[in-house]
């Protein structure tokens, strides 16, 4: 009896679980920008595609500041890199780890390519953009 029981537990856990993994395959969603994360998109909308969406935080949890700011030449300003795809597919940016042995490769074109149409370069939500308060006239009527 325990042997039965055992086997319809296992079984439901096993069709529960093919569920969620079906699921999660099926259902796959384009990331959208989320706080902090950095917009590019320098030449997304010229080409075509929609913009770039670099996690900040998804890499500075695995990596120090210097790996992509020093070894990699990123700028510490949104858009400050004149980055483009032929860039990337050459080993440069993006592409020196997402080549298809360290991370993703260029292939994936959705996994980047995941920003609104028509958002500008930015850091997303920055408190930066509320912070700076637009200049006041000094003309006079």
């Amino acid at each position: 009896m325990q042997s039965l029981i055992r086997r319809t537990l296992m079984s439901r856990m096993l069709l529960v679980w093919s569920l969620v993994l079906a699921a999660t395959f099926i259902y796959t969603r384009p990331a959208m920008a989320e706080y902090g994360d950095v917009v590019i998109n320098n030449y997304s909308d010229a080409a075509g595609m929609r913009p770039a969406v670099f996690s900040h935080w998804f890499h500075r949890v695995r990596f120090a500041c210097k790996v992509c700011h020093a070894d990699l030449g990123f700028k510490f300003k949104a858009g400050g890199n004149e980055i483009n795809m032929l860039k990337i597919i050459d080993g440069k940016y993006c592409g020196a780890c997402h080549n298809g042995n360290i991370a993703w490769s260029v292939s994936n074109c959705n996994l980047c390519h995941s920003g609104k149409p028509g958002t500008p370069t930015q850091v997303h939500e920055s408190t930066m953009q509320e912070l700076v308060a637009p200049a006041k006239s000094t003309v006079t009527k």
